[in-house]
C-alpha cells in the first residue's frame, strides 16, 4: 500500500484477561480465549466459524487507492534479516526468533499499512496434535537423519502462524477460436514376416471450431507471502473455504500473523493465470472432438473483487548441524509438508547392503547353488 493517505492509529492485537489482567490465547479446541494464568476463558464475538457471509471489496478501487479508511490498517511488524519476512510481534518483545528460518532476530519496530484481512480461518488444530502430526510425517521418512528426528520429538514449540492470502471473483465471458480433431481409421497393407497383412492406422480429421464460454470465478486462492516455498504452501491444500469466519482479531491472540509481501496487483496476475488455465480447459472441453487446437482466446473480464484473508499454518524451523530445516502443517487438516532432510550414513548403509544382497544374488547364479 501507498504511504499516503489519512493517518490510521496503529493497531495492537492484546487481549488482556478481565480476571487478572494477563493476556488470552486463543485456543482452537474450545473455539474460545483461554488466560493460562487463571484459566479464566472468553467467547469469540461474532458466532461460530462460518457462520456469517464474508462481503468482498473491489479490485479497481484498491487499484486506485480509493477503498474506505476503515479497510486499511497499520500494525508493528518484524522484518527477518535473513528471509525478509514480516510478521506481528508482541509489542512488549524486544528480541525474537523468525519462526520461518529460526534466525535469532533483535526487534527493530517499523509499521506496516496495509489492507485488512477481511477473513480468517481459525485454528482447528492445537499445538500438540500438529507437532504429533510432524513427528508422524519425519517417522515416515526412512532417510532422514535420526538426530534430526529426535531434536524434532524433544518438544520444542512450535509457531502458529496466521498466513496471508488472497482471494478473487471474477466474472469470465470468453471467445475462442479452433479446431476440432476427430479420429478416424483407414487400412493400409504391409509386409511382415514375408507375409503382407493389412492394419488400421489412425489418422486426425481436422475442422474449424469456435465459440463462448463463461464462467464465474469464486474464491481463487493465491498466497500474498514468499516467506515459505510456494511448493509447500501448495502442498498443504486443499483448504475448507467454507468455514471462513468474518475477521476478528480475537482469533489472533496468542499467534503471530504474517504481512503480505505480495501487494494486490502481483496477486491479481497469479490469479489470472490460474483462470486462464480453467479457461483453456473449459474451451478443449467446448470444442470437443477426439483431440483440440486453439487458434486464439480472447477473455474479458468484469466485476472484479477480492479479500484478504489469514490462514492457519504450524511451522517448526530447526537448525541441525548448520542447516535449517521447516515443516508446515496446516492448521485446519493436520496436513504435513517439509524440507526433505536426507541422512549420508543412512543412504551409504542402504546401498552397501544393497550391494551385499546383489552380490549373494549374483554368487549363487553363478555356482547355480
Amino acid at each position: 500500500m501507498s504511504d499516503t493517505g489519512p493517518d490510521i492509529p496503529v493497531t495492537e492485537h492484546r487481549f488482556p484477561c478481565e480476571q487478572c489482567g494477563a493476556d488470552y490465547r486463543f485456543a482452537p479446541a474450545q473455539n474460545r480465549m483461554i488466560c493460562d494464568h487463571c484459566g479464566h476463558t472468553q467467547p469469540i464475538d461474532g458466532g461460530p466459524w462460518g457462520s456469517a457471509t464474508l462481503t468482498e471489496l473491489d479490485f479497481d478501487a484498491a487499484i486506485a487507492q480509493t477503498l474506505p479508511a476503515t479497510e486499511i490498517e497499520e500494525t508493528r511488524v518484524l522484518s527477518c534479516p535473513n528471509c525478509a519476512a514480516q510478521f506481528e510481534f508482541d509489542p512488549d518483545s524486544h528480541a525474537a526468533e523468525c519462526p520461518f528460518c529460526a534466525t535469532p532476530v533483535v526487534t527493530d519496530t517499523g509499521i506496516s499499512r496495509h489492507i485488512k484481512p477481511r477473513g480468517v480461518l481459525p485454528f482447528a488444530l492445537d499445538e500438540r496434535t500438529a507437532h504429533d502430526a510432524m513427528n508422524d510425517w519425519l517417522g515416515r521418512l526412512w532417510f532422514a537423519p535420526g538426530g534430526l528426528q529426535a531434536y524434532a520429538r524433544k518438544g520444542r514449540r512450535m509457531q502458529g502462524i496466521y498466513v496471508p492470502y488472497w482471494t478473487f471473483d471474477a466474472q469470465t465471458r470468453t471467445r475462442y477460436r479452433g479446431e476440432r480433431g476427430t479420429i478416424y481409421y483407414t487400412t493400409r497393407t504391409v509386409v511382415r514376416d514375408g507375409k503382407r497383412v493389412q492394419e488400421q492406422v489412425a489418422k486426425v480429421r481436422w475442422t474449424p471450431a469456435s465459440g463462448r464460454v463463461a464462467r464465474f470465478f469464486d474464491d481463487v486462492l493465491v498466497l500474498a507471502s514468499r516467506s515459505l516455498p510456494k511448493k509447500y504452501t501448495d502442498a498443504l491444500q486443499p483448504w475448507d473455504l467454507s468455514a471462513l469466519a468474518p475477521y476478528q482479531p480475537q482469533y489472533l491472540a496468542g499467534f503471530r500473523a504474517e504481512a503480505y509481501t505480495v501487494e494486490l496487483p502481483d496477486g491479481y496476475g497469479e490469479a489470472r493465470q490460474i483462470m486462464a488455465r480453467t479457461i483453456e480447459r473449459d474451451v478443449r472441453f467446448d470444442i470437443g472432438g477426439d483431440q483440440q487446437r486453439i487458434h486464439g482466446i480472447d477473455t474479458d473480464v468484469r466485476d472484479v473483487t477480492f479479500k484478504h484473508v489469514l490462514l492457519p499454518v504450524w511451522l517448526a524451523a530447526y537448525k541441525y548441524r548448520g542447516q535449517t530445516y521447516r515443516f508446515v502443517v496446516n492448521g485446519q487438516t493436520g496436513r504435513v509438508r517439509g524440507e526433505r532432510p536426507w541422512s549420508a550414513i543412512k543412504i551409504a548403509i542402504a546401498v552397501t547392503l544393497g550391494l551385499l544382497v546383489a552380490a549373494g544374488i549374483g554368487y549363487v547364479l553363478a555356482t547355480g547353488q
